[in-house]
């Protein structure tokens, strides 16, 4: 049997989705390149903004149509010829359209009622009923009830076959109630994983080979567990992490995390980084504004001042740092003289790179409830953004021009078959020459040029 995943959103999203995929494949199924030849369609969906959502009513607008022709047999009205061949030889083949994920959490009530084409939602607590639901595909039964109201679990595993690169969860949930986001509402409060159940997955991922590993939660840095009768903090975990990669001589080489909280990043946190060779210096430390008054509004719980000091910390302890950021324009509250200071706080501190967006009201969150900025004031202030970020960004990443750097080499690049694609610990793209064999190895490079945001380097002759 085929199964066919389109996931939106985050990180995490990009996590789960890959759990269902384990499940699948090692029930035998096999991953279809297109909906039009699978037999269970998967959607994981996101929340964070109506956009989102708006473009996910679009896609069961496409499957409501697809599970119409299957059923019909109505293969004229289709342009593959392998799905026609499949209607004529087999009769009607059963479309099973799953939608899971924080869309499917938010409307849990009304999701199914107003797409009949659905058979099931699972919502953010029901992920581990994905056995049920898959064995209830394979028997061909009519869809079984899924429980939403049960603890959250994690999975055991969230890796896709054959990635040198994947994430780990490590907590789920959030606790901090920005005035502007939804995910406190559709993920739920915070719950940390367990650390024995972190290093077994770990060790799992060793085994298959994995160099590069992403710590994974919506606010990660508050991580809060016990181990070996110790309370145990973010920065102790990652220390036990390290510590544990080096002892197992396990395959993994980077360290990396999403998301920081400012609030959260410790004194503690910052030296466990700078002392420990696993962990890339690579940090996201979304600022989301540059005004206390903004970030008071949005319940940030931190001030301009306080992450102006905090970076300058980060910086003095781990100089070849690279830090990206979460940019929001056009929040409610925000004045020509916030946007002013959020321009002067990206110039103090030379973001590489940031995710920038204007604000959208959230149904169900305060933020929404409160007075709009018109949409072209949202616009024409991000811009501003925008502009300035794509001149910081260029001017980082000259500075890496002529600098020999650790690379993880991912691939053949697209446009030449004799080039070969890596990243850096700070996640940036450096494309060379050289032997294919070297694809899903550490090896060194010296950076010749910026090519866009393409590093161009050549490879170092002790490698």
């Amino acid at each position: 049997m085929k199964y066919f995943f389109e996931t939106y959103g985050c990180q995490m999203n990009i996590a789960e989705s890959a759990a269902v995929e384990q499940l699948l494949i090692a029930r035998g199924w096999e991953k279809s390149e297109t909906a039009e030849l699978a037999d269970m369609a998967i959607i994981n969906t996101c929340s964070v903004r109506a956009s989102a959502e708006n473009r996910i009513f679009g896609r069961l607008g496409y499957f409501k149509g697809l599970k119409d022709v299957r059923n019909k047999m109505e293969f004229a009205k289709y342009k593959s010829f392998e799905l026609a061949t499949k209607l004529v030889e087999n009769g009607p083949v059963p479309l099973t359209v799953v939608v899971m994920g924080c869309m499917a959490e938010r409307l849990l009530d009304s999701l199914k009622k107003d797409w009949p084409c659905i058979d099931y939602v699972v919502g953010t607590y029901a992920k581990h009923h994905f056995g049920e639901i898959i064995s209830a595909v394979e028997d061909k039964k009519d869809a079984i009830p899924v429980d939403d109201t049960e603890n959250y679990k994690f999975a055991s595993l969230s890796y896709e076959k054959g990635a040198k690169s994947t994430f780990v969860p490590i907590m789920h949930g959030c606790n901090n109630f920005c005035t502007y986001c939804i995910v406190p509402y559709v993920r739920g409060r915070e719950i940390s994983r367990p650390v024995e159940e972190i290093l077994q997955e770990l060790d799992t991922l060793s085994r298959y080979k994995v160099l590069d590993i992403t710590l994974l939660g919506q606010n990660v840095n508050s991580y809060h567990g016990t181990y070996n009768g110790q309370d145990i903090n973010f920065a102790r975990l990652l220390q036990i992490i390290c510590d544990h990669l080096k002892e197992t001589k396990s395959s993994i080489g980077w360290v990396r995390f999403l998301s920081s909280h400012p609030k959260d990043f410790s004194d503690e946190l910052i030296d466990t980084i700078a002392k420990n060779d696993l962990i890339c210096h690579h940090i996201a430390l979304p600022v989301q504004h540059g005004s206390s008054e903004v970030l008071k509004a949005m319940n940030r719980r931190y001030t301009r001042e306080h992450y102006l000091e905090l970076v300058a910390k980060i910086k003095k302890a781990i100089p070849d740092v690279s830090l990206t950021t979460d940019i929001m324009m056009g929040f409610p509250t925000e004045t020509e003289k916030d946007v002013e200071l959020t321009l002067d706080l990206m110039n103090q501190v030379r973001f590489e790179t940031a995710c920038m967006y204007y604000y959208n009201p959230r149904e169900g969150t305060p933020a929404a409830k409160m007075e709009q900025l018109p949409e072209e004031v949202r616009k024409a202030r991000l811009q501003r953004v925008i502009d300035l970020q794509l001149i910081h960004t260029d001017e980082q990443m000259k500075k890496r021009i002529g600098q020999t750097v650790k690379v993880l080499v991912e691939s053949v690049t697209r446009d030449n078959s004799e080039e070969l694609l890596g990243k850096t610990a700070q996640d940036e793209k450096v494309s060379f020459k050289a032997n294919k064999s070297l694809i899903g190895k550490f090896i060194y490079v010296t950076i010749t040029e910026l090519n866009g945001h393409t590093f161009k380097g050549c490879v170092c002759e002790a490698n």
